[in-house]
C-alpha cells in the first residue's frame, strides 16, 4: 500500500476488522518511512452483477440507486426514515443475487419492493404500485386499495396468535 502522506510503499498493518456486515475489511496501517497512520478498506469486486430485463426487452445493469430513487419517489413526504429505505434496497439486492444468477425481470424487482412497502407504509405502497402495475383507471386503483385494506398488516415483532 502506498502511504497517502509520503508516497512510500512500505507499511505495516496495525489492526484489521470486518465492517459492513463482513463485506469490507478495514485495516489500520502505519507507514514505516514517515510513521503516520492511515486507514484502508478492502472490498471484493463484484464481477457477476445482475442484469435487469426491462419491460421492452432491453437489458441494463442492476443499479441499487435506481431502486432507491423509486422508493424515495414513492415515499415522498411520508414519515419513512432514510435508513428504512436503504434497508429495503439492501434486502431486495441480497435476495436477487441469491435467487438469480445473471438476469432478473424488472417486474420481479418491483414486486419485491412493493411487498416491503406494503408492510411499512400503505400510501407509499400505493404510489409505488400505481407506477409498477401501470394503474390507469380509478377502478384499478380502487381494486388495489380494497386489496390493501383487506390484508391484515403484519408486525415483525409480534408473536403469532396460534401455533401452526
Amino acid at each position: 500500500m502506498i502511504c497517502p502522506y509520503c508516497n512510500a510503499a512500505d507499511d505495516k498493518v496495525i489492526d484489521s476488522r470486518a465492517s459492513e456486515g463482513g463485506r469490507v475489511i478495514r485495516r489500520r496501517r502505519q507507514c514505516l518511512k514517515c510513521g503516520r497512520r492511515f486507514t484502508t478498506y478492502e472490498r471484493a469486486e463484484q464481477t457477476n452483477r445482475l442484469t435487469v430485463v426491462k419491460r421492452d426487452g432491453t437489458r441494463v445493469p442492476f443499479d441499487p440507486e435506481r431502486v432507491l430513487a423509486g422508493i424515495a419517489a414513492a415515499c415522498g413526504k411520508r414519515p419513512v426514515p432514510e435508513a428504512v429505505k436503504r434497508r429495503i434496497v439492501e434486502e431486495v439486492e441480497e435476495e436477487l443475487t441469491r435467487d438469480f444468477d445473471r438476469e432478473v425481470a424488472s417486474s420481479i424487482i418491483g414486486e419485491r419492493v412493493m411487498a416491503r412497502l406494503r408492510e411499512i407504509d400503505p400510501v407509499a405502497y400505493i404510489r409505488f404500485a400505481s407506477e409498477h402495475l401501470r394503474i390507469e383507471t380509478i377502478q384499478e386503483l380502487k381494486a388495489e386499495l380494497d386489496d390493501l385494506a383487506s390484508r391484515p398488516r403484519s408486525t415483525p415483532d409480534q408473536q403469532p396468535l396460534f401455533e401452526a
